[in-house]
């Protein structure tokens, strides 16, 4: 297991980088701490790769995955387990059970809230919705408009949950489907401006519901060279506010520290996102003082 830490005041200027030291060190004991634990673009790898892939040798499967879990929550019961989307797509498993599999080994290891990205229509909205009974987690999407679609009501905007008194708020956001899938795919589905939906959010989250902390879900893909201007998660982090986290995928990019982008109101936001295939497990805590504001520390696992 290998790990990379950092942490960061949210709203401060400074930004300290921890070599070595362990996450508990952190931690006084005033501090309600909160995990979160993440994958994103799994792709139907249920096992490991083989001892003799070119890249992944040995790493991933979700038996290790499931071990790693238990040993935070553990640790610490506040944990939350979030995924950012592709959960379909990739390996044979797909092909034969539809992404039944996917969701019961999900459901299994007790994930809490997933997005919906790309590749999770390749067996069409139809297909996605014939394997949500298996799926004993949460949807959340934003952007997405299921009005019209098998998928209405089944997939809320966000989710709020209450950990060590807490209060999480958590929404989604998924990639311009069209040009992308093939419309038979997604059909009816209305894709929503990310900007103008996360806006919408954290108003409601922060103002409404009262969050202490707000996750943004987002396969929206972390930042595109080609195109710097396409949304992507640092354009969202830069463009918004009230953002705490944002855990993406699509762009299947690994970082081996969350990345820390200032909003519109000079903040730090994190912004992480853990490769591809579940070979990684992405972890960031989050410590509230008496007056809930928050420092967090960011690590990103090797399984």
């Amino acid at each position: 297991m290998k790990r990379r830490n950092f942490t960061k005041q949210l709203g401060g200027a400074a930004v300290l980088t921890a070599s070595g030291l362990t996450l508990p060190a952190f931690k006084k004991k005033s501090q309600r701490q909160i995990t979160i634990l993440h994958t994103n673009d799994t792709h139907s790898h249920i096992e490991p790769f083989e001892a003799t892939h070119f890249r992944y040798a040995n790493q991933g499967g979700v038996a290790k995955r499931a071990t790693l879990i238990e040993q935070v929550r553990k640790e610490n019961p506040y944990t939350l387990l979030l995924d950012a989307g592709d959960i379909f797509q990739g390996t044979p498993y797909f092909n034969y059970f539809g992404g039944e599999l996917e969701f019961r080994l999900m459901s299994m290891l007790k994930y809490d809230v997933a997005t919906i990205g790309n590749h999770d229509f390749d067996n069409s909205i139809d297909g996605l919705y014939k394997q949500l009974p298996h799926a004993k987690f949460d949807f959340v999407s934003a952007n997405y408009d299921f009005s019209n679609t098998v998928l209405d009501t089944h997939v809320k905007p966000y989710k709020t949950l209450i950990k060590n008194d807490i209060k999480i708020g958590i929404f989604g956001l998924g990639i311009e489907l069209e040009g992308l899938v093939g419309k038979k795919m997604y059909k009816e589905t209305k894709y929503l401006d990310p900007i103008e939906m996360t806006q919408e959010m954290t108003q409601k989250l922060k103002q409404t519901e009262k969050c202490d902390l707000i996750i943004c879900l987002s396969h929206l893909g972390y930042h595109y060279k080609d195109n710097a201007n396409k949304i992507s998660d640092l354009n969202l982090a830069k463009a918004t506010k009230d953002i705490d986290l944002i855990i993406g995928g699509h762009t299947h990019t690994f970082l081996p520290k969350p990345t820390l982008v200032k909003n519109l109101d000079n903040k730090n936001v994190l912004v992480n996102q853990v490769g591809a295939y579940g070979v990684n497990l992405g972890r960031v805590d989050f410590y509230f003082d008496e007056m809930n504001n928050n420092e967090a520390n960011g690590t990103s696992i090797l399984i």
